[in-house]
């Protein structure tokens, strides 16, 4: 189990997509959950998202400013999950 930083909820980690940093600190989509580096979990949902996002927790996760680019590319995922 993995917990979402939106929503705060525990659950399995293939319902969950995977945000991820790596030693070189560059910030990456994880959507095989496989990916060497810190990792960070936001559930398949858009509210989940936007309220990681505005409380920026995100970032505290990570420990680094999130591009607004991986925002796109989550939303992305999220809707054509859908």
């Amino acid at each position: 189990l993995r917990k979402c930083l939106g929503c705060n909820e525990s659950k399995p980690k293939k319902e969950l997509i995977r945000i991820v940093k790596n030693k070189e600190n560059e910030v990456s989509v994880d959507l095989t959950g496989k990916v060497n580096g810190r990792g960070a979990y936001v559930c398949n949902d858009v509210s989940c998202l936007e309220k990681s996002r505005t409380n920026k927790k995100l970032n505290r996760a990570l420990e680094i400013e999130i591009p607004d680019q991986i925002y796109e590319e989550l939303m992305k995922e999220i809707n054509n999950a859908k």
